[in-house]
């Protein structure tokens, strides 16, 4: 009995072949888009890990200071005490225009030391050659390979075994590289300590135990925000295509309820029909997720190297290496392709579990009794907003901001039947003739079977304008940021401290104003903290971007009474201009002001150049902004570089560095345009599916009004019409929509992720695209329907007037 109701019912297949190539095709698309943002993460938080443990740090605790650094002094003395410890010293340092993040370590203590002496001994190096003068470097092959085409003084060793851009050097060769030479970032606690020996909270109070792994957590923390956007674009894209996978089930149950009746009389109970429709889904579902996994695969692969660039821009946390196949994100696309499928077909078999022993097959005047459940849905969908406004206003951080898109974007979604049927029945008032009040009553009569795709439509739409409006007002308030922050109009990098002495000294004799850029890194509860010194020049009171200041505040810098920090640092710890702040013992400053400092994801600070040098005078003397008229730019390069030799890449002028960060910018941002422009395609062919999968209910509603003197020209003119008036009242809609999530993304998303507010500007010419984009979707769903319509056979037609409908 089994096995013949599940012939029967897998019969409807052979019979629809389009549906089911358009559930199938629906799965894969909301699976694979889906699966490409986990297999994107994956990879990425595979990468921090990675990068930690070939760095030694995963598998020990760490002692890091809470403020500052660690002194040479703390380190002996919690040596002397008995415990074992291996130093480390990190920082940014410079070989020609190339900036490398280099690690020192004892190499005698180190995990890190088996790997690097196994790398020295296939190079025929000397086992002490790293410990003596000048100094070994160890890299990866890709950035030693950059590295020795730099400088020459150091040799480098290559080796796979460590992560690309950072360098290993021993840690007095690092000190002399960064002029800290009683400085030390962080202590590894080593295995197998001595028993019994005094506390770490009293022999060091001041320094923090982090426990293992907190090395990649780090990275993984500082990029999250990242990461959960790219989750949110992935589920949104799959609930878009789910609305086809629903649309299509439920249009195929309907249309088998006559099967089903005839099955239930021949004596087949409702749980073996409920099993087998199970069965079908979970088939269903396991094909489509197959194929969507494959596909997810290749555009995951297509898209990674703009996620690096992402994220190396944003967070300076790059991804390398090759996309991998991981079970984690595999066994979740299969997952939610299940999930999902059940999830879309659960209405249709709660019907079909309700209905009647005799129940006549699928009624098809959809419109007729839709209003109660467009109320309903409306009920729903402003719940969920109000659920989201509360989370918003009730919680803080990134996850409640979210909610809060979430239940905006569910919320409207489930409101926008009900705001269709409302504009429909308006449009019907001004009919002024039968065709026209047959248009918009028909138009309202389809509308339960176009819900879906044109849900799909408007979340894509809102979230292109949402997300687009968002990436604009970042590119415009970046692009003045750029204007202020890049003030001088060349930026020189010299070779050395004595050549940049000489530089500032020629440059002063020939009248020119030189603006020395000069910093320190510290770290302020664990975190970095870059201390720049800057001097007292109109360019910064004229140009620099401050959000709030006290009065008088480039005075109060000037003098060593305050200091400047960057957006995010205030706001990650609650600081406001007035305050005070201890930069290191015994240097404590009042907070002036706070500035725009887009970007950048660490914590920053601007203090009087002068009183920085006395607390850290070792700070290199190398890079310089100048200021000149913008005519003479050209002919003072050609004079720098022929007075002292520096090399045209250490010499760059205002345009360049503004186009080169703009392009950086661009680059960043094209994982957005992506997905956005993949959630829009979603969208069309959604509501393709629904035309195609609806054709065949048309007929009953077309014939009479053929029969009536309309030629089948005129009525394929109306499925057109019709599609285009649904997808325009969808955009208009969507507009609202997708301004709230812009707004939401500026001053909360962004707020939350990155520490940094930014102003919301409106872009009409974006708006009139996406709209002519979203009605070109709905002339080309509605073509092939339309196609049909205007070459059936008017026999076709006849044969409804004979049919029990």
């Amino acid at each position: 009995m089994i096995r013949a109701a599940l012939g029967a019912i897998l019969s409807h297949w052979r019979r629809h072949p389009l549906q089911l190539a358009t559930v199938m095709i629906g799965l894969a698309l909301a699976t694979g888009l889906w699966s490409a943002v986990q297999a994107i993460n994956g990879e990425a938080r595979a990468s921090y890990a990675r990068a930690a443990e070939q760095l030694g740090t995963a598998g020990a605790d760490r002692l890091v200071p809470a403020n500052g650094s660690i002194s040479l002094r703390q380190y002996a003395a919690l040596r002397r005490a008995g415990w074992q410890l291996a130093p480390v010293l990190e920082g940014t340092v410079r070989f020609g225009r190339q900036s490398f993040d280099i690690m020192g370590i004892d190499l005698l203590s180190h995990p890190l030391v088996p790997a690097l002496e196994e790398a020295a001994g296939k190079e025929g190096a000397p086992p002490l050659d790293a410990l003596l003068p000048p100094g070994r470097i160890f890299a990866h092959p890709e950035t030693a390979a950059t590295l020795a085409a730099l400088q020459n003084r150091h040799p480098v060793t290559r080796t796979a075994s460590l992560p690309r851009g950072v360098l290993v050097a021993d840690i007095s060769l690092a000190s002399r590289l960064l002029r800290q030479p009683d400085r030390l970032s962080y202590l590894l606690i080593l295995p197998d300590q001595i028993p019994g020996l005094k506390p770490l909270q009293q022999l060091a109070p001041a320094l923090a135990r982090l426990p293992a792994g907190t090395a990649s957590d780090d990275t993984a923390r500082l990029t999250d925000s990242f990461h959960l956007n790219l989750t949110a674009f992935g589920l949104l894209s799959f609930a878009v295509g789910l609305f086809i996978v629903q649309g299509t089930i439920t249009l195929s149950l309907e249309q088998r309820r006559g099967l089903i009746r005839t099955l239930r009389g021949l004596g087949v109970p409702m749980r073996v029909l409920a099993g087998v429709f199970a069965a079908e889904l979970a088939a269903i579902a396991l094909a489509g997720g197959t194929a969507g996994l494959a596909g997810g695969y290749f555009v995951a692969a297509a898209l990674l190297p703009d996620v690096s660039a992402t994220l190396a821009g944003l967070y300076g946390a790059p991804v390398d290496g090759s996309l991998s196949l991981r079970p984690g994100w595999a066994a979740s696309g299969l997952a939610m392709a299940l999930g999902g499928t059940f999830l879309a077909g659960a209405q249709a078999l709660y019907a079909l579990g309700r209905m009647p022993l005799l129940a006549a097959p699928a009624t098809h005047a959809r419109g007729q009794q839709a209003g109660r459940v467009h109320l309903y849905s409306a009920a729903a969908g402003l719940a969920c907003i109000l659920a989201g406004v509360a989370v918003l206003m009730t919680f803080q951080g990134l996850v409640s901001g979210f909610v809060f898109l979430g239940g905006l974007m569910l919320g409207a979604a489930l409101l926008l039947p009900l705001l269709i049927a409302c504009g429909l029945r308006l449009g019907a008032r001004f009919a002024q003739n039968p065709f026209a009040e047959w248009l918009w009553a028909d138009t309202r009569a389809q509308l339960p079977g176009m819900s879906l795709a044109l849900m799909a439509l408007l979340l894509a739409l809102a979230t292109n304008i949402g997300v687009g409006t968002m990436v604009s007002s970042f590119r415009l308030t970046f692009i003045g940021w750029l204007d202020q922050r890049l003030s001088a109009e060349v930026y020189v990098t010299a070779s050395s401290d004595l050549q940049g002495a000489e530089l500032e000294t020629w440059l002063t004799e020939h009248g020119i104003t030189v603006l020395p850029i000069r910093r320190s890194d510290i770290r302020y509860k664990g975190a970095p903290l870059r201390i720049y010194g800057v001097v007292d020049d109109e360019t910064y009171r004229q140009n620099w971007p401050l959000l709030e200041a006290r009065p008088d505040v480039w005075d109060q810098v000037a003098n060593g009474e305050a200091l400047l920090i960057n957006e995010q640092f205030a706001r990650r710890h609650g600081l406001a201009p007035g305050g005070k702040f201890q930069l290191a013992a015994g240097w404590e400053l009042t907070i002036g002001g706070i500035y725009s400092d887009y970007g950048n994801p660490n914590g920053q600070a601007i203090v009087s150049l002068q009183e920085l040098l006395i607390r850290a005078p070792d700070i290199p003397h190398r890079q310089f902004g100048l200021r000149l008229p913008p005519e003479n730019v050209p002919e003072l390069i050609s004079a720098i570089r022929e007075r002292f030799e520096i090399p045209r890449e250490n010499i760059i002028d205002q345009a360049r560095i503004k186009a080169r960060s703009l392009a950086v910018f661009d680059r960043t941002f094209v994982i957005t345009a992506a997905l956005n422009l993949l959630t829009l395609g979603v969208a069309g062919f959604a509501m393709l599916t629904s035309l195609l999968t609806l054709w065949s209910h048309r007929l009953p509603q077309l014939a009479p009004v053929w029969a009536m003197g309309l030629t089948r020209r005129q009525l394929a003119g109306a499925e057109l019409l019709r599609s285009l008036l649904l997808a325009a009242i969808t955009a208009v809609l969507a507009l609202p929509l997708g301004l709230v999530l812009a707004w939401a993304l500026l001053a909360v998303i962004n707020v939350e992720a990155f520490g940094w507010r930014l102003p919301m500007h409106l872009f009409p010419g974006d708006w009139l695209r996406l709209f002519l984009l979203a009605l070109l979707a709905a002339v080309v769903a509605a073509a092939l329907p339309a196609r049909r319509l205007s070459r059936l056979d008017p026999a076709d037609l006849l044969k409804v007037f004979a049919n029990e409908r």
